[in-house]
């Protein structure tokens, strides 16, 4: 990541330490939020809820090994709502960035950005070179020009926005690490395996 990006971090980091003050719902673990991720049908009787950081390793292997199956016998077949609750863990920087280049992207194509986010992780932490690597999952088709990926590391407003929402699942929510998944309101922390959200949404399901 260039000289000029550290200031990602740095914000979040302020942002974080004074938000405890703030109030939010004290159910807002337990149900998606207006300014959170979905997929899936609205209509699902069972809400899958998933608080991950985009420069977790874990969140990037449940991401790569088990999502496509969960989605593929839950969200295409609209038995299941999922959320993503956005998280920052260290390298923050990485974390924030990942989750601004998706919200950047669009609606559409927030979570195809997001995987592309999580292949590239250890590419990220290894090399140091942030900044080309978004680019490059930035100008997949139909995504971001330089100027356009620039401006969206720069927006001031989506980093407070994005600083709000970690500080409300950290403060808020009580989540202390990542992966943590909710269903229908009961909490699993770590990396849950298909059998395992097959029984869990079969629990809820009853």
């Amino acid at each position: 990541m260039r000289a000029r990006r550290p200031f990602i971090a740095v914000a979040l980091v302020a942002a974080l330490a004074l938000g405890g003050c703030a109030k939010h719902a004290l159910d807002s673990a337990s149900v998606p939020q207006a300014d959170d991720m979905s997929l899936g049908s609205p209509d699902a009787k069972i809400n899958v809820i998933e608080y991950a950081s985009a420069s977790c390793p874990h969140c990037a292997r449940w991401n790569a090994e088990v999502f496509p199956v969960f989605r593929a016998k839950y969200l295409d077949t609209g038995k299941v709502r999922y959320t993503l609750k956005e998280y920052l863990t260290e390298p923050q920087a990485i974390a924030a960035a990942g989750f601004m280049l998706a919200r950047c992207a669009g609606k559409d194509r927030y979570f195809p950005v997001l995987d592309a986010v999580f292949r590239s992780q250890d590419e990220m932490v290894q090399t140091g070179d942030v900044r080309s690597v978004l680019a490059r999952i930035a100008k997949a088709p139909g995504g971001l020009t330089d100027a356009q990926l620039d401006a969206c590391m720069r927006d001031a407003a989506a980093e407070k926005a994005l600083a709000a929402r970690a500080d409300r699942h950290l403060h808020a929510d009580k989540v202390t690490a990542t992966p943590t998944f909710i269903v229908n309101g009961q909490r699993v922390e770590g990396e849950m395996t298909i059998p395992e959200l097959d029984a869990a949404i079969a629990k809820a399901s009853k």
